[in-house]
C-alpha cells in the first residue's frame, strides 16, 4: 500500500528523475546529454502546464541553486553526475525526499534506478520505470554488467508501470523482467514548418560505440561531392573521441561540431537533405522524430524500430548491408524523393509523436495509479 496521497483538490505530486538532464532547463551549461534527457525535458515542461500536476525533476549538480523553478518544473540539485555515485548515493536520497511526490519516473537502467526503487519501497510511493534501448530490454545490460544485474532486475521488478518506447522490445523486457510492460512512443513540440533549401547528410549524437560514428566518416568519403555534417558529442569515459576528432578533420567535405544548442539543432535538421543513423542499436532514438518533425528522410543503416520506416515510408533502412545503403544514400539525395519521404514523415510524427498528445498517456498512468489506493 502506498501512504501518500493528495485531497482530490490538490494537485499530483510526479518527480522525473534524469540527472543529466540539467543543461536542457539552462542551455547557458554545455554539458554532456542525451535522448534520455530529451524525453524527460520534453514530458516534464508539457506536465507541468496541467495545474492538476506539481512537477519536479531531479538533476546533477551543475553548481546551480538546490532548487530552481524553471519552465514551471521545480529542478531539485542531487549529486555530481561525473562522480563515483557510491560515494554519493545520499545525495541522490535527500534530493528524492526532498521531491516528496507520489509518483517518481525514472530512464534506463543502472545503479540510481535500483536506488530510486528501494526509496519508492520504503516510503510506499509509486515507480513508474522507462527503458532507454534494446539492450536493455533484451539483457544485454544485464550480461554485460553482472555485477549491478541482480540490484537493477529487481528495481525493475518493483516498478508500477514499465514503459517500452517501441513495440518490438516489449516482448524482449517481458522476457528479461517478468513483468507485462506497455508501450507510449517519444513525444515533442511540433512546430509549423518553413520551407528551407537542404542539401547533404547530416549525423547527430553522442560518441558511444553502439552508434558507430565510422560508419557515418565512411559514407561521406564515399560522396565527396555532398556536404556532410557530423554533430558529436563527447561520450563519458571515451578516450577515442581525439581521434574521431582527427580523423573527421581530414575528410574535406565534412564539417564536424562537437556540440550544437539543443535549441539550434533543428536548425540542421531543415537544412539537411538525409538523416542518417548509424547505431547498431537503439530504443527509439529522438533523432527519428526530430528528422520526422522537420520532414527530413531518414537513412538507417541498422535499426527500425517497429518498421515504422518502411510502415510509413519516412525513409529507408539497409538492415546492416553495406551495399544498400550506399544505393539507398544515392535515393535519397534526389530531391523528388526525399522531399516525399520527408513529407511521410511530418505526417508520422504528427500521429505518433505530437507531445501535447502522449503526455496524456501518461497523465492516464498516474491517475490509475493513484485510484489504486482508494
Amino acid at each position: 500500500m502506498h501512504l501518500v496521497t493528495a485531497a482530490p483538490s490538490e494537485p499530483i505530486k510526479v518527480c522525473f528523475v534524469t540527472l543529466r538532464a540539467y543543461p536542457l532547463f539552462n542551455p547557458a551549461v554545455e554539458k554532456l546529454f542525451g535522448g534520455t534527457e530529451v524525453d524527460f525535458y520534453y514530458l516534464s515542461r508539457e506536465l507541468a502546464r496541467d495545474e492538476r500536476f506539481a512537477v519536479s525533476f531531479i538533476v546533477g549538480d551543475y553548481g546551480q541553486p538546490p532548487v530552481e523553478q524553471r519552465d514551471g518544473v521545480k529542478l531539485i540539485k542531487s549529486l555530481d553526475v561525473e562522480g563515483n555515485f557510491l560515494l554519493q548515493g545520499r545525495r541522490l536520497w535527500n534530493a528524492l525526499k526532498l521531491a516528496d511526490a507520489q509518483i517518481y519516473v525514472t530512464q534506463g537502467l543502472s545503479l540510481g534506478t535500483a536506488l530510486i526503487a528501494w526509496f519508492c519501497r520504503r516510503y510506499r510511493r509509486f515507480q513508474v520505470s522507462r527503458t532507454a534501448s534494446t539492450f536493455e530490454c533484451d539483457g544485454t545490460y544485464l550480461r554485460h554488467n553482472p555485477a549491478r544485474a541482480p540490484a537493477v532486475r529487481w528495481a525493475i521488478r518493483q516498478a508500477d508501470a514499465l514503459i517500452i518506447q517501441n513495440d518490438y522490445d516489449v516482448e524482449k523486457a517481458k522476457a528479461t523482467f517478468g513483468i507485462t510492460p506497455m508501450t507510449i512512443r517519444n513525444g515533442q513540440v511540433l512546430p509549423p514548418l518553413e520551407h528551407s533549401t537542404r542539401r547533404g547528410a547530416i549525423w547527430i549524437g553522442r560518441s558511444i560505440e553502439v552508434k558507430r560514428v565510422d560508419r557515418f566518416l565512411d559514407l561521406a568519403r564515399q560522396f565527396p561531392d555532398q556536404p556532410f555534417t557530423l554533430i558529436c558529442q563527447r561520450a563519458s569515459g571515451d578516450s577515442q573521441y581525439d581521434q574521431l576528432v582527427a580523423q573527421a578533420n581530414q575528410i574535406p567535405n565534412l564539417e564536424f561540431l562537437p556540440r550544437v544548442k539543443f535549441q539550434e539543432v533543428e536548425d540542421y535538421f531543415l537544412r539537411a537533405a538525409v538523416f542518417v543513423n548509424t547505431s547498431d542499436a537503439e530504443g527509439f532514438p529522438n533523432t527519428f522524430v526530430q528528422a520526422c518533425k522537420c520532414s527530413t528522410p531518414i537513412l538507417s543503416h541498422t535499426i527500425d524500430p517497429d518498421s515504422f520506416i518502411k510502415n510509413y515510408q519516412c525513409g529507408l533502412c539497409a538492415h546492416a548491408d553495406e551495399q544498400t545503403f550506399l544505393d539507398m544514400f544515392k535515393q535519397l539525395l534526389d530531391p523528388t524523393t526525399a522531399q516525399r519521404y520527408g513529407a511521410n514523415g511530418r505526417r508520422y510524427a504528427e500521429e505518433n509523436h505530437d507531445i501535447t498528445r502522449i503526455i496524456e498517456q501518461y497523465k492516464d498512468i498516474f491517475r490509475k495509479l493513484l485510484a489504486t489506493q482508494s
